[in-house]
């Protein structure tokens, strides 16, 4: 198992900037940080925008993975993006983890935007395969229902291995049968976040739910299991994970069990959502992760 640690970015660099090297320092092997315009968790709060709280957090570190907790169609263009990926991939020297998902209701409100849900995902099944090509090809050309290229120039590519090299990493977000059927022919990882319910037995159901169909497009895709890596944001259960260190040891259980190869917990704060003392996060980091990789 492998764990990963999301910080909202709701706060100035100057407190931000300790939380990110902490991080790093704890173990974690990956760190996420929201991409919304607005949050619809804590809508009143300050906000910062990701791209660049992810550059600035690959220069206060060195070895941890740093990804988009998930990007979006909402408030991103593929073409742009695609520009903000590769800098990103860049500044990170190749850590970069591209989380990606369908978007959020308030966000969409806010950039004016009425789709239906079904326009949504097929506006998000559109962003994905045009982002995929930008990342992989050069000189492209798409004329889309959502979305247009125009010959772009993607230089410098694939930076990780250069012409015909591995593109950045895609997480593809999914509950939903046809975006978790994207994800299996398109993402190098698939994250859940299981979805709304009263008690953590239910949610668990619904978490059960969405690995057996993924179980079922990897059959289908005839796609090797271990070929795509499994992320489960913990978080959006009613008891948060970091609650206490038996209940954040309990979901790993749980997780491992259904077949994840990687777990998501928030950074402490000290009101709702996510509330919970540094003790235990630091007593989860000690003594809890150690014994579960």
């Amino acid at each position: 198992m492998r764990f990963g640690l999301a910080i909202l970015p709701e706060h100035p660099w100057s407190e931000a900037e300790p939380m990110w090297r902490a991080a790093e320092q704890m173990g974690f092997d990956h760190a996420w940080t929201f991409d919304h315009v607005t949050w619809g968790g804590l809508p009143e709060s300050p906000w910062f925008a990701a791209v660049p709280t992810l550059a600035a957090a690959a220069a206060v570190t060195e070895r941890i993975g740093l990804g988009t907790f998930v990007s979006s169609p909402n408030n991103h263009h593929p073409v742009q993006f695609m520009r903000e990926v590769l800098a990103l991939d860049d500044i990170s020297g190749g850590r970069f983890l591209l989380g990606i998902g369908t978007g959020g209701d308030l966000d969409s409100r806010i950039m004016g935007e009425d789709l239906a849900l079904r326009d949504r995902v097929a506006r998000f099944t559109e962003f994905t395969d045009l982002l995929d090509r930008l990342l992989r090809d050069d000189h492209v050309t798409v004329d889309g229902r959502f979305y247009a290229a125009r010959d772009v120039r993607t230089l410098p590519g694939p930076v990780r291995g250069g012409d015909g090299g591995d593109r950045v990493p895609l997480v593809i977000a999914a509950n939903g049968p046809r975006s978790i059927g994207l994800a299996v022919e398109r993402g190098d990882g698939w994250m859940t976040y299981g979805g709304t319910a009263d008690t953590d037995d239910e949610w668990w159901e619904l978490v059960a739910g969405h690995s057996r169909r993924v179980d079922a497009a990897l059959e289908v895709a005839g796609r090797d299991p271990a070929d795509l890596t499994r992320y489960l944001n913990l978080d959006s259960a009613p008891t948060f994970s970091l609650s206490s260190a038996a209940t954040f040891e309990d979901a790993v259980g749980r997780a491992a069990a259904l077949g994840f190869t990687d777990v998501i917990t928030h950074w402490p704060r000290t009101t709702e959502p996510f509330h919970t003392t540094r003790e235990v996060l630091d007593e989860v980091v000690s003594d809890v992760i150690p014994r579960l990789r």
